[in-house]
């Protein structure tokens, strides 16, 4: 049974059986606004243009929409796209909408009550998107599943506003340092169920401003930041200061290990060492080391290593050159950390005693270090001296060697090693002689010179220790004869 409304549409209209007209509107956005691809847009390749945007919005499971049928307006009204994809509508039943546009489904509803309309008029709008429901993986800081809602614009022409690429990456917290930014790829599905992979070039956005590289999202998209298979320090430090990588002052944790005097586990923050200045710089390399004391006098900055983990599982091996970075200023060399980098400083093989010099005024140098000069000095105790200062320098800071007592032919240089032992060496003494292991060895922190005592003053003492007791008997008989006591017996 048809109420009146429904038996006028079904006497209007032609003799003839006339295919169904069509209209279609949106509330808050429209056809050309909407971005995304032809569903048989071919797969781009590396480097290439991203397919242009403009597509028309498909629909998917959360999406509001009005539709109405012309004149028969107890079947129209507000519907809700079903998890399954699907819309139930008065007399056809279920209608299957998920990754067809606005204008596919109106024409299918079309065709659907033509069999009881006679010229149904449809109008179809889209009054709530549902949000769109990205993945993003690979060399991403929290890779995983982001739920974007979609929000309205502004202007005379408001629309829709849909997330980029680079907005989803941001909510994954930026890439990590071992990105390749030139071969991003967006997965996408197709309304014939294949995959579209789409290769951006974000390295070419963050260069040129090129908008085109920052592809608008559509819901159930996936991106994929592979890992870089070379490692460009200039290029790393520009990545590490773009809006999709960490912020610089997001704390670090990384190992600092090798020639430095605290090895160990830091926390690197952009900015000074000091509490209340880490808010300014960079986490660097330079500023790890400064946390672990500083290098020690043997460090090769030469050949300093930075070893990164990638989400891939696999290790980037980069060499850092800080020599470079103190006689040319290549910033480059003090690479940008992130979260479980390893810092290596190893040790030297030759040491050069002009560059050890140098390095003792530099920033990643302690500025002070402490050793012990004991015995047959004016001055013994614990002093302050210079980073790689050598064994003759502390012991002129230390006062020099006492007159006539001091052993000037050879010093004991006693070491606390990295592993724990002790040990203790011989060392002849030459004021003329420059840096060198056998004769000025450089200083190390909690080092202990040991001064002794020189052949006629061991004699001299030993005499005195024997006397000594006589001495304090022939005292006591003169205190007596003070008194008269001895004379009176």
């Amino acid at each position: 049974m048809v109420d009146v409304g429904f038996s006028k549409q079904l006497t209007r209209g032609c003799a003839s059986l006339m295919w169904a007209t069509l209209t279609i509107s949106y509330q808050s956005l429209t056809y050309a606004q909407v971005p995304g691809f032809q569903p048989n847009a071919p797969l781009a390749q590396p480097n290439a243009s991203p397919v242009p945007a403009g597509a028309a919005y498909t629909l998917g499971g959360g999406d509001r929409l009005r539709i109405d049928i012309f004149e028969v307006p107890q079947f129209s009204g507000e519907y809700t796209v079903l998890a399954d994809g699907t819309i139930y509508l008065p007399l056809i039943g279920t209608i299957p909408v998920e990754g067809r546009t606005v204008e596919q489904a109106a024409n299918i509803i079309s065709s659907k009550y033509f069999r009881f309309l006679k010229r149904p008029i449809i109008t179809m709008s889209v009054l709530s998107p549902r949000p769109a429901n990205i993945r993003v993986g690979g060399e991403v800081n929290r890779p995983g599943g982001f739920t974007i809602p979609l929000t309205a614009g502004v202007g005379t022409l408001p629309g829709l506003q849909y997330p980029s690429v680079t907005q989803a990456i941001e909510l994954a917290e930026g890439v990590t340092l071992a990105a390749d930014l030139r071969r991003v790829q967006v997965r996408r599905k197709t309304a014939s169920g294949k995959d579209q992979v789409i290769t951006l070039n974000l390295w070419e956005l963050a260069q040129t401003g090129d908008r085109r590289q920052d592809l608008n999202l559509r819901d159930g998209d996936s991106i994929y930041v592979p890992t870089a298979t070379t490692v460009n320090l200039a290029e790393t430090r520009q990545l590490a200061t773009t809006r999709f990588a960490p912020p610089l002052e997001k704390p670090r944790t990384v190992a600092v290990v090798g020639e430095v005097n605290r090895p160990g586990s830091y926390v690197v923050i952009g900015g000074k060492t000091t509490l209340e200045q880490r808010t300014l710089g960079i986490p660097s390399v330079t500023r790890a080391i400064d946390l672990a004391g500083g290098i020690k006098p043997l460090a090769d900055v030469r050949r300093v290593q930075l070893r990164r983990l990638t989400k891939s599982g696999t290790e980037q091996l980069i060499d850092i050159n800080l020599w470079q970075l103190l006689q040319t200023g290549d910033v480059t060399q003090d690479a940008i950390l992130q979260d479980g980098d390893t810092i290596v400083v190893p040790t030297a093989t030759v040491v050069n005693p002009a560059e050890v010099t140098e390095l003792a005024t530099t920033s990643f140098s302690p500025s002070i270090i402490k050793v012990s000069v004991v015995g047959e000095v004016k001055k013994p105790g614990v002093v302050e001296v210079a980073p790689n200062t050598t064994l003759n320098q502390a012991l002129l800071t230390a006062g020099g060697f006492n007159d006539a007592r001091a052993d000037r032919k050879a010093v004991d240089l006693i070491r606390l090693n990295p592993d724990g032992t002790v040990s203790k060496s011989k060392v002849k003494i030459d004021l003329a002689q420059g840096i060198n292991e056998q004769n000025n060895p450089l200083l190390r922190e909690n080092d202990i010179i040991v001064v002794s005592r020189s052949g006629s003053a061991k004699t001299g003492d030993s005499v005195r220790t024997f006397l000594e007791p006589i001495e304090k008997v022939f005292t006591f008989f003169n205190i007596f004869s003070l008194f008269g006591i001895l004379d009176r017996q």
